[in-house]
C-alpha cells in the first residue's frame, strides 16, 4: 500500500510483489479463490529470530562490493588476525558487509528520487 500510495512505478510494484510471493513458494496467480488460502501461508509461515549482537564487541566494516574485491573478507579476516592476535582489541569481532546491496529500501530511495 506504502508502494502505491508513494506513487512507485507500477513496475516496481509488479516485482516486489511477485517477490513475495516466490518467497514463500506460491506459484500459482492469485485469485479470489486461492486467496485466503496463500494469505494465511503467508501469515502461518515461522519468523526468522534475528540474532542478538553485542555492539560493545562488534565492529562492522563496510565496503563498496566490485568483483576486485571478492577476496577482501579473507584478507581482511587474515591481517585482522595476524596484527590483533594477542592484542586486547582481537576481543571484538569484526563484521564485514557490502554497503550496495539490492535490497528493497535502498532501491526505494533510489528509484523515488
Amino acid at each position: 500500500m506504502a508502494l502505491l500510495l508513494n506513487k512507485y512505478p507500477n513496475k516496481i510494484i509488479d516485482e516486489q510483489f511477485n517477490n513475495v510471493l516466490s518467497k514463500f513458494r506460491i506459484n500459482e496467480p492469485l485469485t479470489s479463490i486461492n486467496y485466503n488460502r496463500s494469505r494465511q501461508k503467508i501469515i502461518d509461515s515461522p519468523i526468522k529470530e534475528k540474532l542478538s549482537i553485542n555492539y560493545e564487541k562488534s565492529i562492522f566494516v563496510h565496503f563498496t562490493y566490485c568483483s576486485s574485491m571478492k577476496t577482501f573478507p579473507i584478507k581482511f579476516h587474515t591481517l585482522w588476525d595476524k596484527y590483533f592476535d594477542k592484542s586486547p582489541i582481537n576481543e571484538v569481532i569484526p563484521i564485514l558487509g557490502t554497503r550496495n546491496v539490492n535490497n528493497l529500501q535502498r532501491r526505494l530511495i533510489n528509484t523515488n528520487e
